[in-house]
């Protein structure tokens, strides 16, 4: 199993390693400037960047000391935020056209040092240009003089949002505003105050702010375009907040991502194609098959750093790793996170543990608690499967109770201790063998045997080896019995039951269905085909006599034709697999027998291959087999070892 952990170190030397590999040096006049050189160099965005400062900026006083800023710059580490829920693999966002409000143009007047400053910016959207006469006033509120008009009549029309020299003014150096710098909260929040300037005082620039902040080392986490907008609309004697610190980000923890539901007690209803909902389908079990993923391990993030308003680096934590929950029958992917079944079964959390069982358990009845069960394993009933319910199984099927007017179906053997009530709707299918201490009123059908102790009593019966009823009341009354290789029982018949009881061997009955249904189809598509080739010969005959057909007759007879091809085609396909089906019937090797230990009454029908005998008297502990073309009656021949011994378990005695 790959160690996580130490690979998260190994990773992190490797990224100390790149780093001191791909940093450059950049400078510039501000530190915006430097980190915008150095995006530049490593062909990466801004945000990508992460940087060291070798040398602090210094904007000087009046222009005079001025000192640019150094950084050692490199790519940040990236961490991609997975959500549990659904991992993406990248982000994409919709690019929207941006929304003009409308908004005036506006004058701006700043004093300094050098004189009387004029700003213009332009209006947006739909809003009205600054005008001469604004930015005059704007000057003469600021007692400016010397005035040069020419300048003020070109910053107007430009409108270009820059400062330019426009007059001169009486300074007062002792009534210039003053700005204070207040760090707080352990160096993550930077605060501003300033005191209005007097008459003849000067006003507080965007550069002054941002000198005065690097003077107080603040360099990180600046709001630039409020300071900026601040300049212009300055608000007096109240702390403003111009900086804050990146607060770190912890990683998140390793958690698991599940493909099924944990919460087994929920329950999902499922809609029909009619818009209604069948309480029957609950979907309570959670069917996965071999080599299905059944959840994967989101691994830990590392932590992000922070950093203070004064560049200080604050430590983050790395998310913690977890254990993957292997249980039962699981093993983990080549991926090294990803949990997979090693068999089909139902996935189950127990204990924090991912389980697949491949038995499913129902304690007690199948009935509106439970639902319909579809199970890609075996499902073992305690009670009984009541009335309009199905079990359908990958396995096998056993039922301790009875079985009643429901459905069950299993790739497997069908086992029920008690007894089949069909109701003459109930139906049971295995893929080998069935089950029962009794079957009355229902359809069977069983890719092996069916073995039933206590009696068949009006049931269709379909094998494709035997049918065995041998116990004390072994009975074979009414319905219909085919098996290829052997039908076997105590009693078959009854000597007052006017239901008719016949019992068919020496062939397979899904393969004799399926013959009997593609002679049936044949006949009725021959019919069709003759109808059709009819009417299609009297179109063609009023076309030759009247050169032309109506164009409702034209589409006619293009229909007639197509359909023609479709028969014929279907035709072919009956013929190959009836053709099939009877080499398949004929190469069979069955002897075929119908034997009963006790009794056959009179009235049964005994069917062998091709031929067919009425039991007209009564015979004891006798065998029905094929001689010469007839059905012959020998002595009582015993069924093997295989039914009487049973499933593991259960005995047919």
């Amino acid at each position: 199993m790959v160690d996580f952990a130490q690979l998260r170190l190994v990773l992190k030397d490797r990224l100390e390693q790149d780093r001191n590999i791909h940093s450059i040096n950049a400078e510039g006049p501000t530190l915006e400037a430097a980190v915008a050189q150095a995006a530049a160099l490593l062909n990466l965005p801004v945000r990508r960047i992460e940087y060291e400062v070798t040398q602090w900026g210094f904007g000087g006083i009046l222009g005079a000391g001025k000192k640019g800023w150094k950084i050692r710059a490199y790519e940040r580490t990236q961490v991609k935020k997975q959500d549990p829920a659904a991992v993406q693999t990248e982000e994409t966002e919709e690019v929207k056209a941006p929304v003009i409000a409308d908004k005036d143009g506006d004058v701006f007047v700043q004093l300094s040092q050098d004189g009387a400053f004029l700003k213009v910016i332009p209006p947006s959207g739909k809003g009205k240009r600054a005008t001469e006469a604004m930015a005059l006033k704007a000057l003469e509120d600021k007692n400016a003089r010397d005035i040069d008009r020419q300048v003020v009549s070109a910053a107007v029309k430009e409108a270009d949002g820059s400062y330019v020299l426009a007059g001169q003014f009486d300074h007062n150096l002792m009534h210039d505003a003053f700005v204070s710098v207040e760090l707080s909260d352990q160096e993550m929040k930077a605060f501003i105050q300033i005191s209005p300037p007097g008459i003849g005082g000067c006003d507080i620039s965007y550069e002054t702010f941002i000198s005065v902040l690097r003077n107080n080392k603040v360099v990180h986490g600046i709001k630039e375009e409020f300071l900026r907008e601040f300049a212009d609309r300055p608000v007096y004697k109240e702390k403003v907040l111009v900086a804050e610190g990146t607060k770190p980000v912890n990683g998140r923890d390793a958690c698991m991502q599940y493909n099924f539901e944990t919460d087994q007690s929920q329950v999902r209803l499922r809609e029909g194609a009619n818009g209604k909902v069948d309480f029957k389908d609950l979907n309570i079990i959670q069917n996965v098959v071999e080599g299905q993923p059944l959840a994967k391990k989101i691994p830990p993030e590392e932590g992000v750093m922070g950093r203070t308003i004064t560049g200080k680096a604050i430590p983050a934590k790395n998310g913690k790793d977890i254990s993957l929950p292997l249980g039962k029958n699981v093993h983990v992917g080549d991926d090294g996170g990803t949990i997979v079944a090693d068999m089909n079964g139902q996935v189950v959390e127990v204990g924090g543990k991912i389980n697949v069982e491949p038995v499913y358990m129902v304690q007690g009845n199948v009935d509106l608690k439970t639902g319909n069960i579809i199970f890609l394993g075996t499902v073992v009933i305690t009670g009984n499967v009541e009335d309009g319910f199905s079990v359908k199984a990958a396995g096998n099927i056993e039922v301790n109770g009875t079985v009643e007017k429901a459905e069950l179906d299993a790739e497997g053997d069908v086992i029920v201790h008690q007894g089949i009530t069909g109701k003459n709707a109930g139906s049971v299918k295995a893929g080998k063998s069935i089950w029962a201490r009794f079957i009355e009123n229902a359809t069977i059908e069983a890719g092996n045997m069916v073995v039933a102790s206590d009696g068949i009593i009006n049931s269709q019966v379909d094998a494709f080896k035997r049918i065995i009823c041998q116990g004390k009341r072994a009975h074979i009354v009414g319905g219909r019995l085919r098996a290829t290789e052997e039908i076997n029982a105590k009693i078959i018949g009854s000597p007052t039951s006017g239901t008719e009881t016949i019992c068919e061997v020496g062939f397979d009955p899904k393969s004799k269905s399926q013959l009997d249904l593609l002679i049936a189809n044949k006949e009725a598509s021959e019919k069709e085909l003759e109808d059709i080739q009819l009417n299609i010969q009297t179109l063609v005959t009023i076309k030759k006599q009247r050169m032309s057909l109506p164009e409702d007759k034209e589409a006619y007879l293009k229909e007639l034709m197509d359909r023609r091809q479709e028969l014929v085609s279907e035709l072919q396909n009956i013929n190959e697999e009836r053709e099939k089906i009877q080499v398949f019937l004929s190469g069979l090797q069955s002897r075929g027998r119908v034997s009963a230990s006790a009794k056959v009454y009179p009235g049964v029908k005994i069917v062998v291959k091709d031929c067919k005998e009425d039991i007209r008297n009564e015979y004891k502990a006798v065998t029905f087999v094929l001689e010469n073309g007839l059905i012959r009656s020998v002595k009582y021949e015993e069924p093997d070892e295989e039914a009487k011994r049973g499933p593991d378990g259960y005995t047919t005695t």
